[in-house]
């Protein structure tokens, strides 16, 4: 597919210049000189370079880590799993067992609809789908025309040792392409910013946010070696699973705890201590 996009363009530039390129960063060169020349705009330039560029990526350059994965477990129910829908707004889970090697499936949250009213004969593994597994390594333009074929949304990206890396979906893919896309859901994840000003002193964090942007972010000195995400730090400092409400100052700053759902944070109140 993204073959075939690159020598359409290949043959609509000739058309309008002399294009001769020998390597990729040729190519990118030419496209320039035509958005100079007004023969495409600044869309148009910024697709195509997408376009020209998708081929030298991996799925490893793109993907979702695994330390940033939303996911449901094996023996979450139902209103649970409602209850995580409605705070991260995604349509496609990775259901895992007691570790996140351990993948049971995918659920589609649109398979929720036939429990409405009937929520007692709820069980997830009866509408899990089967998961779809993709090397690190994988190329962007292979996964795109694979994700077409197969009538994928969502890969699960698997590392040398067979392990999850993390994962990768379809929107990550076209959005090298054509730029972030935002929908209804992203008022959150505005961006994918893991970090966002509430008000002059508050900040609004993911507690997927990992540690080392988090420090860098505050100026703190969190430690790096026991946790990877700020919310792994925080439950640890609590001591348990806290309740949305729950307060604790730590360091230089005070949090408190926006959103959890039982079985970890998923947002944070974030207040600088002056």
């Amino acid at each position: 597919m993204m073959k075939t996009i690159s020598n359409s363009i290949h043959q609509w530039l000739r058309k309008k210049i002399d294009l001769s390129p020998l390597n990729q960063e040729e190519l990118l060169d030419i496209l320039k000189q035509s958005h100079r020349k007004n023969i495409i705009d600044s869309g148009g330039l910024a697709m195509m370079e997408g376009v020209v560029r998708i081929d030298s990526l991996q799925v490893r350059d793109v993907m979702i880590p695994r330390s940033r994965m939303q996911f449901l477990h094996i023996n979450d129910n139902y209103h649970s799993i409602l209850t995580q829908v409605r705070e991260t707004g995604h349509s496609r889970y990775p259901v895992f067992d007691d570790d996140r090697d351990d993948v049971e499936g995918i659920l589609l949250v649109k398979d929720l609809l036939k429990y409405v009213n009937q929520e007692t004969e709820f069980n997830i593994k009866d509408i899990m789908r089967p998961t779809f597994n993709v090397p690190e390594s994988t190329k962007l333009d292979n996964l795109l025309t694979t994700f077409r074929d197969k009538r994928n949304h969502m890969a699960l990206v698997i590392n040398e040792y067979g392990g999850t890396a993390g994962l990768i979906t379809i929107e990550d893919v076209l959005e090298q392409i054509v730029g972030e896309i935002d929908d209804e859901y992203d008022e959150i994840d505005h961006h994918k910013k893991d970090i966002i000003c509430d008000d002059n002193n508050q900040y609004i964090v993911k507690a997927e946010t990992e540690i080392d942007y988090f420090n860098k972010f505050f100026n703190s000195q969190l430690a790096q070696d026991q946790f990877d995400t700020i919310g792994g730090v925080i439950m640890h400092e609590f001591g348990h699973i806290p309740k949305p409400g729950e307060e604790l100052e730590f360091g230089n700053l005070h949090f408190h705890v926006k959103s959890s759902d039982g079985r970890r944070i998923i947002l944070l109140q974030v207040t600088k201590i002056t």
